[in-house]
């Protein structure tokens, strides 16, 4: 008979029947609000940046970028520091984080202090989506498929329609203020404080006692992976020099076998070993990463696409994609509720397959309509998978490993929201648009392609 977990329900003297269902899934939907509307609105605004700031526009792919590297990096780190710290501290220090970064990328006189400002935004950012997802999947039952069905539908309107928020601040108040749009989740933490107990609960029921002991060694080899694949692709969009892109290259290189040779000698380091090898979960990562790269790298050329085809400016190309937000609001939980038919591996290769066509469309086809298609079955397929992939993490690995696995899941994600826009820019400056989104649509179809074949079987969370 399986055991209950206490994490779940009662913890702490709590009565079973705490605040579940719809009260905490509308929170935490409101608090990943600002993050999603930094993934989108920012897009609109780029052509705007790069005249203001005299710079080449494949070289403002870093302001997208940098926010999904440091995003990515931080979700790993937050899931580690659950097991230290409340998942409620952990939201109040990203929250912050959040803001102050936001505010110096909105204030700064040069495009690397509006890159450092993203970066500390875009750490802020993961943290905080660590600590909501973490509050979802800890509800019960259908509760939980609720909450993250919410928070996906939330995310995907969010960071669509944050093209049209987007437009319009640039129209009226400037690019400055479409990069200080995440300091309103500020005031949206007061929510979080009124649901407290909601926080609170988690992370109180089994877990690996090591989690809260921070790799630094792993944290960094990590990090230096990262960063150094995300410049590898810009190199030649943003005008690198050859020997600095050698360094670089080198750098990368001995990061990953670095971080090879820590997780081998450290088997409960930054990444634990027997989360990475559990069966199923890296190809859950590379789905997610690839269709979210394929989602972020359109984002990142429609509105420039949609300008030249109109002649129009920000507000027009913002108020174009809004219908891409329509589809997103339902993608996140049809997906969810697909699950109860059909295996969570088939459903991801559906939507791995809704994001290839996305990328072609915008790919082969000239004009504005087929932009704003494309955009929206990427984006349906972004929503759809990160809800189906966030409610099977749990399935995969033990449940004292839970919260590591979310952000480790998660690092693999949003690092591919990295690469999407990353490698468009730089493909851009060498080949044609319509060849560079030909090339990121490989990445979706590698992501269909291993759904298909690894079809793992899956792990009960009760699992120790």
């Amino acid at each position: 008979m399986p055991r209950t977990i206490p994490s779940e329900r009662a913890l702490d003297g709590e009565p079973a029947d705490a605040p579940t269902g719809r009260w905490p899934g509308l929170v935490l939907a409101m608090l990943v609000l600002p993050m999603y509307v930094a993934l989108g609105a920012p897009s609109v605004a780029l052509p705007a940046i790069g005249r203001a700031l005299g710079v080449q526009f494949g070289a403002t792919a870093w302001i997208l970028a940098a926010w999904s590297l440091s995003s990515a990096l931080a979700m790993p780190v937050a899931g580690r520091l659950m097991a230290r710290w409340s998942p409620f501290r952990v939201l109040v220090a990203g929250v912050v984080a959040l803001a102050a970064g936001s505010a110096l990328a909105a204030v700064a006189p040069t495009l690397p202090v509006v890159i450092i400002g993203r970066l500390i935004g875009g750490a802020g950012a993961g943290a905080t989506v660590i600590a909501v997802f973490a509050a979802a999947t800890a509800l019960p039952g259908r509760e939980r498929l609720r909450a993250l069905g919410m928070i996906a539908a939330a995310s995907a309107t969010a960071s669509a329609c944050g093209t049209l928020l987007g437009g319009a601040v640039v129209a009226w108040l400037g690019w400055r203020a479409v990069l200080a749009l995440p300091v309103l989740a500020l005031p949206l933490l007061l929510a979080a404080v009124a649901s407290r107990r909601t926080f609170t609960r988690i992370g109180r029921g089994e877990r690996d006692g090591s989690a809260g002991r921070l790799d630094i060694v792993g944290a960094a080899t990590l990090s230096v992976f990262a960063g150094s694949l995300i410049t590898l692709l810009q190199a030649h969009s943003v005008g690198l020099p050859a020997p600095v892109t050698l360094v670089v290259a080198a750098a990368g290189a001995l990061a990953a076998v670095g971080l090879w040779w820590r997780v081998r000698r450290t088997p409960d380091g930054f990444v634990p070993r027997r989360v990475i090898a559990a069966r199923g979960f890296p190809a859950a990562g590379l789905v997610g990463g690839t269709v979210f790269a394929g989602y972020y790298g359109v984002l990142f050329l429609a509105p420039s696409l949609i300008e030249q085809a109109t002649g129009g400016g920000a507000l027009e190309a913002g108020a174009l994609l809004v219908p891409a937000a329509a589809c997103s609001v339902l993608a996140g939980r049809l997906a969810g509720a697909s699950t109860d038919r059909f295996t969570a591996w088939q459903v991801l290769a559906g939507l791995a397959a809704l994001a290839v066509v996305g990328v072609l469309v915008v790919a082969v086809f000239d004009g504005p309509v087929p932009v704003v298609v494309g955009a929206a079955l990427t984006v349906c397929a972004f929503a759809g998978a990160q809800a189906v992939l966030v409610g099977l993490t749990p399935e995969l690995v033990a449940t004292r490993d839970r919260d590591t696995a979310q952000g480790l899941l998660n690092f693999m994600i949003v690092l591919g929201g990295g690469i999407g826009p990353a490698a468009v820019a730089g493909l851009s400056a060498v080949v044609s648009v319509p060849m560079a989104l030909a090339v990121l649509a490989a990445l979706p179809l590698a992501g269909l392609v291993l759904s298909v074949v690894r079809r793992p079987g899956r792990r009960t969370s009760t699992a120790t």
